[in-house]
């Protein structure tokens, strides 16, 4: 009797209750037969709720983990982009949630496949502007106030996008950089490291110059520069022998690199004016020309007439 009654209890436990729980759980749709037959149950909606509970639990800390160190700006672009990963992430627990429940997905990861490859190569650009866009984001290489230079031309960063940097050029245009540039291209980044830069304006004096005048000229005019830092110092250089001059460059240090053409401008009056004072000139290239002939050049008048052109008879 004592045997029996566990064997009754773990009967009852299986063919009872847990039969009961089976027969609910297997209470849906149950569409085809054989190895094409789909069923959608109550089990299987119960196991996709539990599976989306569980991997929204871990999006969510996998998120705060990536975010905890980021300014409010960036949090938000991460959001966004992380919406994308959340909504892949979630087509994918459903795939595995139906092949896990008995169902064939063969068919449905083909054509998943299928779409996602034409997808990728239509929107391979957009996709690398995205991956651009996470970068910029992650590792810092690019912020708001920065000056860049791309493909030649300098501008201000002003707004940072999932897709698109948006900087302002030094004539007041808005140039729009796809991010995929930022990680494929070089890109200057003109105050990465700080908001001061070393700037230089070349001059060319003729030869036969007195160059330690020209040299105390160039330091005085840099030195009281408007715009122009005095630590660190602007110094001169006497660069090379040119082709038609003596070549002189002023360098000096500035933290407004996006002003600097009108720094440059301005040394460049002043150079100009001093220079005049001082009899010092910039020469233009010259070039001399020498001709070589073997022979004497001779010159004969010939009267060709209209025979010899072919119109008529002399």
């Amino acid at each position: 009797m004592n045997q029996e009654e566990p064997n009754k209890v773990r009967e009852i436990i299986e063919e009872d209750i847990w039969g009961a729980v089976k027969e609910f759980l297997d209470i849906g749709l149950h569409i085809g037969e054989g190895d094409n037959r789909i069923d959608i149950t109550i089990g299987l909606l119960l196991l996709l709720t539990l599976a989306f509970i569980v991997t929204s639990f871990f999006l969510k800390w996998l998120r705060q983990l990536f975010t905890r160190k980021m300014v409010a700006d960036d949090k938000l672009k991460f959001i966004s982009i992380f919406k994308f990963i959340k909504y892949v992430v979630y087509l994918v627990v459903i795939l595995f949630t139906m092949s896990a429940a008995g169902i064939d997905i063969t068919l449905l990861i083909t054509a998943s496949a299928a779409l996602f490859v034409g997808l990728g190569l239509a929107l391979q650009e957009l996709f690398q502007d995205l991956i651009g866009g996470i970068f910029i984001i992650l590792d810092k290489s690019v912020h708001v106030g920065d000056i860049v230079e791309v493909d030649g031309k300098v501008g201000k960063v002003f707004d940072i996008k999932l897709r698109t940097t948006r900087a302002i050029t030094r004539d007041d245009k808005v140039v729009i950089v796809p991010n995929h540039k930022f990680i494929s291209d070089i890109v200057y980044n003109y105050t990465q490291n700080h908001k001061t830069t070393r700037e230089n304006v070349v001059v060319g004096v003729a030869y036969g110059s007195d160059v330690k005048l020209v040299t105390r000229i160039l330091e005085e005019i840099v030195n009281n520069q408007k715009g122009v830092l005095k630590n660190p110092k602007p110094f001169v250089l006497f660069d090379d022998f040119g082709d038609s001059a003596l070549i002189f460059s002023i360098n000096f240090y500035t933290n407004d690199s996006f002003g600097d053409p009108r720094i440059k401008s301005n040394i460049r009056y002043r150079i100009d004016e001093e220079f005049r004072k001082n009899n010092i000139t910039i020469p233009f290239p010259q070039r001399d020309i020498h001709i070589y002939q073997k022979n004497p050049f001779q010159h004969s008048a010939v009267a060709n007439t209209d025979k010899e052109w072919g119109l008529g008879v002399d």
